[in-house]
């Protein structure tokens, strides 16, 4: 999948999102990299030597954003690219690992944890 249809299927997947939460996101980009760096694998608690990562959510979540305490900056979901790509096996397969990836990245946003998260 070339670069550009890959970035097609991650607006794919945010347009794709209910509409309830596709209103309430605000304030937020969203990026396609090739690969995390060593520091975001790490700070993950992620092993870089064995590990890979498919996204990362980097921003206040929408419970932590109050008056006193807005987020100044835009939230950021990036997704790799590399790391999905190696992983699945086919297009059909490489579409929906992009979709949970960017549903478990937007919980984030939400305020949920990995835990509570495909």
């Amino acid at each position: 999948m070339t670069e550009q249809a890959f970035k097609e299927v991650v607006r794919e997947a945010m347009d794709g999102l209910p509409r309830e939460f596709r209103e309430k996101i605000q304030n937020m980009a969203v990026i396609v990299r090739d690969q995390p760096t060593r520091e975001e694998l790490i700070s993950t608690g992620l092993d870089p030597e064995q590990d890979t990562l498919f996204g990362l959510y980097d921003g206040l979540s929408l419970p932590e954003q109050t008056v006193s305490y807005p987020d100044l900056y835009p939230s950021r979901i990036t997704i790799f690219r590399l790391p999905l790509l190696e992983e699945c096996q086919d297009r059909k397969e490489l579409i929906e690992e992009i979709r949970l990836t960017v549903i478990h990245e937007v919980g984030h946003y939400f305020g949920l944890g990995d835990d509570d998260l495909p």
